[in-house]
């Protein structure tokens, strides 16, 4: 599906890894996303990069995203969309892991883009409509 240009983007755990090491393009894709104020994250994904921080400034820091990012509403059925959606790429051969899931179904409830550098996300957008950056 096509990039709509001025949708918020949901950030996947790969890319703030990538940009927290400024690695490019994404550091440069990810700047130009947070100036335009089109990020978006999730509790999963906040919990993943707090779990790997490296010191308490660090994870201060990633506190702070709660207060600069956008957050959508989570709700039970988006976990039972992704475990919809992890069933059906099961039953089709593909797979891809349940956090990936939730993320695509997270993106499609509220008309995201997904920033990832994980490749099942090609997958997922083979079963579904997501938009991928």
């Amino acid at each position: 599906m096509k990039t709509d240009v001025s949708a918020k983007v949901l950030v996947d755990t790969s890319v703030w890894i990538a940009y927290f090491r400024k690695q490019e393009p994404q550091f440069g894709r990810l700047t130009e996303l947070i100036d335009q104020d089109r990020v978006a994250c999730c509790g999963v994904i906040l919990a993943e990069l707090m779990q790997g921080a490296k010191s308490a400034r660090e994870l201060k820091m990633l506190k702070d995203f709660l207060a600069v990012f956008e957050f959508p509403k989570e709700a039970a059925g988006s976990w039972a969309s992704a475990g919809e959606l992890s069933y059906s790429l099961r039953k089709s051969g593909s797979a891809a892991g349940l956090a990936d899931c939730y993320l695509a179904a997270l993106a499609l409830e509220n008309g995201y883009t997904v920033m990832s550098l994980d490749k099942h996300f090609d997958e997922i957008a083979k079963t579904v409509n997501i938009r991928l950056l």
